[in-house]
């Protein structure tokens, strides 16, 4: 058995064990940088989110987190099963509306990230009493050290492959520099480490946290930096501004804060959190080619570029801004952000009445043909039945090598759009065919379609184009 069935099975048997009912679907949600993979179950009438993860302390923190925000009533997740071995637990399913579909920033966002912010510090603040930080990984705090490791990070895993001259010794000395000013920060709280828009959902108009089990003791400049900085969002720089102002108000609804040692140290934050994120784009993307985080390096350096012009360090940054300075050109922004929404087009068809027209007339894309995977249609069972169905989508789960054959679509079409998305093309097409249009190729143009639409700067337009011709 692969080790993808494994997975499944056990959080089949672990959702069985807390609904008490068996699990009626079983889909596999987009994996992002980490190992950790995210299924969403459904069965007896409830909804789930199953997490598989090899890294048992960083689970062991994630439930001990959660379930502490929990008793403080706090937004994040909660934890309802956890398995044996501590590999995989069920939590809360709260959607899939993350605030990254909704980047780049635009005025009527404004609301949402004050909102953010406002829960932010509550978190913070309230949620880091009493905190359980014995259980935080792989650091307690957010020491020099954990900073120092953010700097190593950028400097060997994206300065030295981007083949630039720089005086190492002097880096060396600014990165002290650096760390020795971050260290006198105020207000050191509990700090989420990833704030970013991919980890905040929205239901029924309220941020939920959903990704903090790197958290640990720290200085809570770092997460807001963090939100209001991150490369994608592309935040007007007054923006930022007013949005730091009115978290500062929040933050001093629960701590005292001198506001000018606030500031000053924000800023440094900032520089650092931006030169850790080159660091984990350096990696995804420059070592382990994942194209997404190739694409992110313009935007990161737009930021530290405006950072370093317009901001006034009390520290020596002139090693930084001198190796920074020969990347700015070889990293131009993309045109993709001056254009309109990337729209997918996705089609299941059935062969019998023809392939499906592009009525974009680019005459570019995927034409998949599902017909190898075993037809639900052939069972009585099933016949009357489409891929939109449970028991369909639990047959094809269970009974054909549906995952298998999906896979490589994923791998394929990502790298369209990646490609896509840079060139700053407007139109891609992806069809499904299978003999009657009605099975396997409608089940796997839902998967491609919620896999797609987590995609920022794309919009998904999904046709079942022999829906007429489907059993009533």
């Amino acid at each position: 058995m692969s080790l993808d069935r494994q997975i499944e099975e056990q959080i089949k048997q672990l959702f069985k064990s807390w609904a008490h009912a068996e699990a009626e679907t079983v889909n596999r949600m987009p994996q992002a940088g980490s190992a950790r993979r995210y299924f969403r179950i459904s069965g007896a009438g409830k909804t789930v989110i199953a997490t598989w993860n090899p890294d048992i302390q960083e689970n062991r923190a994630f439930i001990a987190f959660s379930r502490h925000f929990q008793e403080n009533k706090l937004a994040t997740p909660t934890i309802l099963a956890v398995s044996e071995d501590e590999s995989s637990y069920l939590q809360q399913d709260l959607g899939d509306y993350a605030l990254y579909q909704d980047l780049p920033f635009k005025p009527l966002l404004l609301g949402k990230y004050q909102l953010v912010l406002a829960e932010l510090a509550r978190i913070q603040v309230l949620g880091g009493k009493d905190f359980p930080y014995e259980y935080a990984y792989p650091a307690r705090r957010f020491d020099r050290d954990s900073m120092r490791w953010d700097l190593d990070y950028f400097k060997y895993f994206f300065l030295k492959l981007q083949e630039v001259p720089f005086d190492e010794q002097a880096l060396e000395v600014e990165f002290n520099s650096l760390l020795d000013w971050l260290m006198e920060a105020p207000a050191w709280h509990f700090m989420l480490r990833d704030c970013q828009s991919r980890n905040i959902i929205f239901q029924e108009e309220k941020p939920w946290f959903i990704d903090f089990q790197a958290g640990r003791e720290g200085p809570v400049a770092y997460d807001v930096a963090s939100l209001l900085w991150q490369a994608k969002a592309e935040i007007p720089p007054d923006t930022r501004t007013a949005l730091l102002e009115y978290y500062i108000g929040q933050l001093k609804r629960y701590i005292e804060l001198d506001e000018a040692a606030f500031r000053d140290t924000y800023y440094g934050f900032v520089l650092h959190r931006n030169l850790q994120v080159l660091g984990a784009y350096g990696f995804r993307g420059l070592v382990q080619r994942k194209q997404h985080f190739i694409d992110s390096i313009p935007l990161a350096l737009q930021n530290i570029q405006w950072l370093l012009q317009h901001i006034d360090f009390p520290v020596s940054l002139n090693e930084i801004k001198m190796a920074l300075h020969q990347l700015y050109p070889k990293y131009p922004i993309s045109t993709m952000a001056q254009n309109d929404d990337l729209k997918i087009r996705i089609t299941s068809f059935s062969y019998k009445r023809g392939l499906p027209t592009d009525p974009s007339g680019n005459g570019g894309g995927f034409i998949f043909d599902c017909r190898s995977i075993l037809n639900p249609g052939r069972f009585d069972a099933y016949k009357s039945l489409t891929g939109l169905d449970p028991s369909v989508q639990q047959f094809l789960l269970e009974e054909s090598e549906i995952d298998t054959f999906l896979e490589p679509v994923f791998t394929l079409v990502d790298r369209a759009v990646s490609n896509y998305l840079e060139r700053g093309f407007s139109n891609l097409q992806v069809s499904f065919g299978c003999t009657g249009g009605q099975h396997r190729s409608v089940y796997s143009s839902e998967r491609l379609a919620a896999h797609l639409r987590q995609i920022p700067g794309v919009e998904v337009v999904l046709t079942h184009r022999e829906r007429a011709h489907w059993p009533e």
